[in-house]
């Protein structure tokens, strides 16, 4: 029998961040502390950029179960949790493209995949973007920028077509991203 070794998140984060590039304007690593509705703590999120991208990692509780949208916002503020995070306004998306990642006119930079919650409410997940940047790699919309950005997490999954949210329903948890 093989035995495998485990590397830590940040081990493999490092690996697949590789050098941080001037064109990252040195920003390496951010994070964002999420709120509920009712602005209850439900959990965190690190991003580490890489060369062709950003790994953000989840480590969610509290929240209902099932499969839930979660996009990049255009504006880092979760300042209005009772009017379901509105503040924080649409996706990241710097070049106007349509919402979705199956959108044959989308992606836009916001757009990441669907994350699903566990009965117990929890989740842990990495996901990547090769749309965005923390600090603003050429090519790739800038998540750190004068207003910043936000990880909203919607009601619904995202069906990665229909405009303008993919279904995804109102807002349920957001987390501003700030640089480490």
């Amino acid at each position: 029998m093989r035995k495998f070794k485990t590397l830590s998140f940040a081990a493999c984060a490092a690996l697949a961040a590789g050098a941080v590039h001037a064109d990252n304007h040195g920003v390496a690593e951010a994070g964002a502390d999420f709120i509920d509705k009712e602005s209850k703590s439900v959990g965190t999120a690190t991003l580490t950029e890489g060369p062709n991208g950003v790994a953000i990692y989840l480590d969610l509780h509290g929240l209902p179960p099932g499969p839930k949208a979660i996009h990049i916002h255009s504006v880092g503020t979760c300042e209005d949790p009772e009017a379901g995070f509105v503040a924080s306004k649409g996706h990241l998306n710097p070049d106007g493209k349509e919402h979705g990642l199956m959108n044959p006119k989308g992606p836009d930079a916001g757009d990441l995949p669907n994350l699903v919650v566990l009965d117990d409410g929890s989740v842990k997940v990495e996901m990547f973007t090769p749309l965005a940047s923390l600090g603003g790699a050429e090519g790739r919309a800038t998540i750190l920028d004068a207003d910043g950005a936000a990880l909203v997490i919607h009601i619904n999954r995202d069906d990665h077509i229909t405009q303008p949210i993919g279904g995804a329903g109102p807002r349920i948890a957001c987390g501003v991203v700030k640089a480490k």
